[in-house]
Parts: C-alpha cells; sequence; structure tokens
C-alpha cells in the first residue's frame, strides 16, 4: 500500500472576523468567512475549498476515464454549484451539483454519445474526494454532450 502525504499550514491571528492564511504547496492564499455567513469575504473559505476540491478531482478523473476510452472531445468544461443549508444558525453543506460540457467532434456517434455520458456518471462515483463526501453531501449530476 503506498500513502501519498499533503500537507497544509494555517495561521489564523484574530478573532472571527479577522482573516488568516493558508499555504499547502501550490495553493497559498488568504482566508476568511464567506460573506454569505456575515464574513469579510477575503480571500476563499471552507466552502469554496470543498467545492474546489470536488470539481477539480470530478473533471480531472472525467479527462483520464475520456482517453482511456480513446474517446476524442473538443472540449470539457465544468460548472459546479456547492449549497449550504443554515437552520437554526446551523450551516451544513448539503449538495454539490456538477454540470460537465462534454463537446464531442462532429463526427460522434450515438453510441460514443452514450458511452460519454456513462463515463460521466462513473467519473463521479469514482473521484477520490466524491468517495470521501459521499453519503454526507448530496452529489447531483447535470450532463451536456454537445
Amino acid at each position: 500500500m503506498a500513502e501519498h502525504y499533503f500537507h497544509l499550514k494555517a495561521n489564523w491571528p484574530g478573532l472571527r472576523n479577522d482573516t488568516g492564511t493558508i499555504d499547502a504547496g501550490q495553493l497559498k492564499t488568504q482566508i476568511s468567512i464567506p460573506k454569505e455567513m456575515d464574513g469579510p469575504g477575503i480571500g476563499t473559505n471552507p466552502d469554496e475549498m470543498l467545492l474546489g476540491a470536488a470539481s477539480t478531482c470530478y473533471i480531472i478523473t472525467l479527462a483520464a476515464m475520456l482517453e482511456r476510452s480513446k474517446l476524442e472531445k473538443e472540449d470539457l468544461t465544468l460548472e459546479s454549484v456547492g449549497v449550504v443549508d443554515v437552520t437554526n444558525g446551523v450551516f451544513t453543506y448539503k449538495k454539490i451539483i456538477h454540470r460537465p460540457t462534454i463537446q464531442l467532434k462532429d463526427s460522434a456517434t450515438e453510441k460514443e454519445k452514450n458511452l460519454v455520458r456513462k463515463l460521466a456518471e462513473k467519473a463521479e462515483k469514482s473521484c477520490m474526494i466524491s468517495r470521501a463526501i459521499m453519503g454526507n453531501v448530496e452529489l447531483e449530476l447535470e450532463v451536456t454532450i454537445q
């Protein structure tokens, strides 16, 4: 078994509505509570980072699956939405909606389009981050094939 370790250093010198910093190698940024949660909205926040982790994992997994299947695409884009519920002052990360758009070559067959749709669904279930949050955060997929 091979294990990989990822490291992050955080600094939060102030109070609730102040800012801090994180340093995780290539990811270096300020952090604060988002404006939607009555914070200063400076830098990024846990909600954006969870959405970013889920989205980047999904699109990379899907791209790898398309490549392994020898499906030629013109483009692959993704829009994702994170839904946070606030009930009685308790914040719950409720749902992530992935909306990938896969643009195929004009010569793509119906069989290839169906395979792309299956791979888009499989990528969501295969991605490491999706597997990590499954059962806690609902995952929804809205695929567009062009």
